[in-house]
């Protein structure tokens, strides 16, 4: 894709001989929010620090605003901010200050404070102490340091880590915003489910260093199969039943699980005949937790 905003090929890193990324092939489209998804130590940080240029890959190629990375960090990563865990930030200083040193050292106008303390909802704040900031806050004027110099990017690497609901969703709302209102592409480095669900557009699912899908988020929600879920009064005897009758069923926890959807009467009705009280029989569609489970064989927090 010529005109992806982020495209790696086969990009790997190896520390001491074990494989942190193992040939990861991302593309990135203008105007999305991509989710990089993966449970803690999957090798989202790694990867992320190789688009920067902060690593070098062990193999394989990056590719940001149709640059290859080798010979041209400079120019990318004028055209991209970023905001690695918590942001640097002098306590003393307002908002609006600490912003001003951002701005000085990249050379952009100071026009420019205005329009991102707009962005962020930080324009009555940004004349306050930054040590008087929430942490919901501190990270919105993080996110407005990353975005001084009009950037088209922003790599994100698990931007509400340690914040509160309320913080969380702030933040979720912003980053929602920016493809739309400001032309923004965002790449957002997760381990949360409920960040894909509220913002995303794109999906890429890491685990343990290796791409495990990648697609859109609908292409993940399409993935997410139906089951057959029965409770009866002797789970045991009934799935012993349904097997020796020629059913595909397994037991999970004190219900019985089949991926057969369709038979559900025929079930129903073995195991009514076999003297079993069924108290449920439901089609249900799998959880995105459950998909992800299956995917990478996480603990979902």
């Amino acid at each position: 894709m010529p005109n992806a905003v982020i495209q790696t090929e086969r990009l790997s890193k190896t520390f001491r001989g074990r494989h942190a990324v193992r040939h990861v092939s991302l593309s990135v489209s203008p105007g999305s929010v991509f989710a990089f998804l993966g449970p803690n130590g999957a090798g989202k940080s790694t990867t992320i620090r190789m688009l920067l240029g902060l690593l070098h890959p062990t193999e394989g190629t990056v590719r940001m605003h149709d640059l290859p990375l080798r010979g041209h960090r400079e120019e990318i990563l004028a055209r991209t901010g970023s905001l690695i865990e918590s942001p640097s930030l002098y306590s003393h200083l307002t908002g609006r200050e600490n912003l001003e040193i951002h701005r000085r050292l990249l050379g952009a106008p100071a026009s420019d404070i205005d329009r991102v303390l707009e962005i962020v909802g930080l324009v009555n704040p940004a004349r306050t102490l930054v040590k008087t900031y929430s942490l919901g806050m501190r990270q919105r004027l993080g996110l407005a340091q990353a975005l001084l110099g009009r950037r088209e990017l922003l790599v994100l690497d698990e931007p509400t880590n340690g914040l509160d609901p309320a913080g969380m969703q702030e933040i979720r709302l912003l980053i929602r915003e920016l493809p739309a209102r400001f032309g923004i592409t965002v790449f957002l480095s997760t381990h949360l489910l409920t960040e894909v669900e509220q913002i995303a557009s794109d999906v890429a699912i890491l685990s343990k260093g290796e791409l495990v899908f990648q697609g859109t988020a609908a292409d993940l929600t399409l993935r997410r199969r139906r089951h057959l879920r029965i409770r009866t009064d002797r789970p045991l005897q009934a799935a012993a039943l349904l097997l020796r009758g020629g059913f595909s069923i397994r037991q999970d926890g004190e219900s019985l699980v089949s991926d057969d959807v369709g038979a559900a009467a025929a079930m129903n009705q073995a195991l009514v005949h076999g003297g079993h009280a069924v108290h449920h029989v439901a089609a249900e569609t799998a959880s995105l937790e459950e998909l992800f489970l299956s995917m990478t064989d996480a603990e979902v927090l």
